[in-house]
């Protein structure tokens, strides 16, 4: 569970142990903005990725499905600096479907979270395989990493792809080559 107080003591020693006086008029509210901010930006910690992908609906067609470029922002729990891009999931439904806010609710269930950009991929795919049971489901991501580009080796627009196969996309290339043929943009 977030505790909001422990935060804005944190943040105050934070603010000090950088050289800043807390007691600052510009820094005063700063404990308490960063604390509500982080609320929302670490919601995921609280919630369920089963809750948002336990309703599916009946469908007799089982052929792909595919839900590209949902924009996701994380936080690398490495350095706590933010990572942001595009998720892309596919699916092979066995006779069920989700809605396809569900599969960005549960890109946004793990990203808000401390996280490792091959965790978090892995973490998707496990969870739709779980909650879903579709035949196989195939998961990347590409993202931005702002410990890569505003510090260390300061490579800005550098991008980190990681993919996550389940099920029959493990076993079909041809099923993996469509992928990403249909998530190639079109001309």
């Amino acid at each position: 569970m977030i505790d909001q107080d422990k935060i804005r003591q944190g943040v105050r020693l934070l603010l000090e142990g950088i050289g800043e006086d807390s007691s600052r008029e510009g820094l005063l509210d700063t404990p308490d903005r960063i604390a509500r901010m982080y609320t929302e930006l670490f919601s995921g910690m609280e919630d369920d990725a089963g809750r948002h992908l336990s309703r599916t609906f009946h469908a007799d067609n089982n052929e792909m499905v595919i839900e590209k470029d949902i924009t996701f922002y994380s936080t690398c729990e490495h350095h706590m600096l933010p990572f942001y891009g595009k998720a892309h999931i596919a699916y092979v439904p066995d006779g069920r479907v989700a809605g396809l806010s569900k599969l960005a609710r549960t890109v946004e269930v793990f990203a808000r979270r401390l996280q490792l950009q091959e965790q978090l991929t892995g973490q998707i795919a496990d969870a739709l395989m779980e909650h879903m049971q579709p035949k196989g489901v195939l998961v990347m991501l590409e993202a931005e990493h702002m410990c890569m580009t505003m510090r260390g080796i300061k490579k800005p627009g550098s991008q980190t792809v990681t993919l996550a196969r389940r099920g029959v996309f493990e076993t079909d290339p041809h099923l993996e080559a469509l992928f990403f043929r249909l998530l190639a943009p079109h001309s």
